[in-house]
């Protein structure tokens, strides 16, 4: 996190945003993040939500407005506590960290997938391989799927970049 430099004020939350919303707010915000990042929209949602940010509260009132055409097809009660998150102008700042926290994930499922599949397309016959023909079937393991949580696999205790 930078300390002052060009832009100042900038918006460096302390434990990544958590505990700063109520509880129903926090839920609500990751539950979209969740969304956006299953549905591969993570670019341009984060484009979208740094271009806005200063427009947070005027974005609430205007869901308030559409308020009763959207009571009709949405769940309420999650809308009202989006509605609410995003009156406070830190939201949209911990909104766009847990989409770039749920993406560092699923890259990482991504990239663990790939690499099983590779190894696992070593063990076809070359007809299956290379003209797709008879694939076998196969099951991918939990541990590729749901790889052990190595969020400072990158770094060392004292939190230098460890050298390969």
């Amino acid at each position: 996190m930078s300390h002052g430099g060009f832009l100042k004020g900038g918006m460096d939350l302390p434990n990544e945003g958590r505990g700063m919303l109520p509880e129903e707010e926090e839920a609500v915000l990751e539950k979209l993040a969740k969304k956006v990042v299953d549905k591969g929209m993570t670019v341009p949602a984060i484009v979208f939500l740094e271009s806005v940010k200063p427009l947070n509260f005027i974005g609430s009132q205007t869901m308030v407005f559409f308020e009763p055409i959207v009571q009709t097809v949405f769940n309420f009660k999650d809308y009202d506590n989006l509605r609410a998150a995003l009156e406070k102008r830190e939201s949209i700042e911990i909104l766009i960290l847990r989409i770039e926290e749920y993406d560092a994930v699923a890259h990482k499922k991504e990239k663990a997938f790939k690499k099983w599949y590779k190894q696992e397309k070593k063990k076809w016959k070359w007809y299956q391989r290379y003209l797709g023909v008879f694939r076998p079937k196969y099951t991918v393991p939990e541990e590729v799927m749901n790889p052990p949580d190595l969020a400072d696999d990158s770094k060392d205790s004292d939190g230098a970049p460890s050298s390969p």
